[in-house]
């Protein structure tokens, strides 16, 4: 673990920080997305979800690879922001509402910084409509009050954090501050409060040689399916930051690519014990033949709602099959 300074910010996160674009003005009382996909769950069942991309105060975890913060306030979240953006989402939305809520807010829901205590009853109060609600954390943030919030909601809870990789120099230079054994303690802990677990796990982490990326993220899965994950979603490294062009600068980032991607799906089939997806959002930037782009993110996306694997697809353009 880097070395911090009295403020909290050590020499990496400081330079980290420093790379960054300019961010851009964000109202701490306008959600800044939506999207209703469809998701596969353990039981096989698919159900719909409402995801909400919320904006609120900063993670004070600096990662290398992160590109969540352009979305996010440098101060604390204001007391009612969130629950007025959930409540603008949920009455612009026609009825039925999907089965699961989940809340990004690109930070740490179980920060106080981020979400308010007092906003708590509230948020809880317009999820109810749903089964399910997920929200995401940094397992650090992660205990009693991710119970007492449980509690709260008529539906079940389910707690994404990210583990990233298991390659033990890529975790170690991520700068996210997480070991193997705190994760697997948030594990047990959710599990043991019959809270759900989402698992992400990065394609093409840093530091993790290219000719091992997709064995890296598949070790990774399967150290999450161990350790009960229901949902586990395969996320590629996406540059921007400045940070990760540094990197690749230097010979320790190499983007990864679409057949990447497959290759991680692919040979993640033979876990069924949860669901294992890779996420599509912004997928159309990875390096890919364009002949055959639209029908590998197809297949792609069928294999994440259907869990069993299909055939490649040929392509005489640039051989791929």
């Amino acid at each position: 673990m880097p070395a911090t300074t009295a403020r909290g910010q050590s020499a990496d996160d400081r330079r980290i920080r420093a790379l960054r674009p300019p961010k851009p003005y964000v109202d701490p009382f306008v959600a800044h997305g939506t999207a209703i996909d469809e998701e596969r769950r353990p039981n096989g069942g698919v159900e719909r979800a409402l995801t909400i991309f919320l904006a609120g105060a900063e993670c004070p975890f600096t990662c290398s690879f992160c590109d969540l913060w352009k979305w996010t306030t440098n101060e604390p979240t204001p007391v009612g922001a969130l629950p007025t953006q959930v409540e603008r989402v949920l009455t612009s939305l026609s009825q039925p509402l999907p089965a699961r809520l989940k809340l990004y807010n690109a930070s740490n829901f179980f920060d106080r910084r981020a979400v308010p205590l007092e906003d708590l009853p509230r948020i809880a109060s317009l999820a109810a409509p749903f089964t399910g609600v997920t929200v995401e954390s940094h397992v650090s943030t992660i205990g009693p009050s991710a119970v007492a919030f449980a509690q709260q909601l008529p539906g079940k809870l389910e707690v994404a954090v990210g583990l990233e990789t298991v390659h033990p120099h890529a975790a170690a230079k991520l700068n996210k501050r997480l070991d193997l054994a705190r994760f697997d303690g948030v594990a047990r802990f959710l599990m043991e409060n019959d809270i759900d677990l989402r698992v992400f796990v990065l394609l093409g982490a840093p530091y993790v040689p290219v000719a091992e990326s997709v064995a890296w993220t598949v070790r990774s899965v399967e150290y999450a399916v161990e350790r009960g994950a229901a949902v586990v979603c395969i996320i590629p490294v996406r540059g921007g930051n400045g940070e990760m062009e540094r990197l690749q600068s230097l010979g320790k980032f190499t983007p990864p690519t679409l057949s990447h991607l497959e290759d991680a799906l692919d040979e993640c089939a033979r876990f069924t014990d949860s669901v294992v997806t890779v996420d599509l959002w912004d997928v159309e930037r990875l390096p890919a033949c364009a002949s055959c782009r639209a029908a590998r993110i197809a297949r792609l996306g069928r294999m994440n709602l259907s869990g069993r694997a299909a055939p490649r697809v040929s392509c005489e353009v640039c051989g791929t099959s």
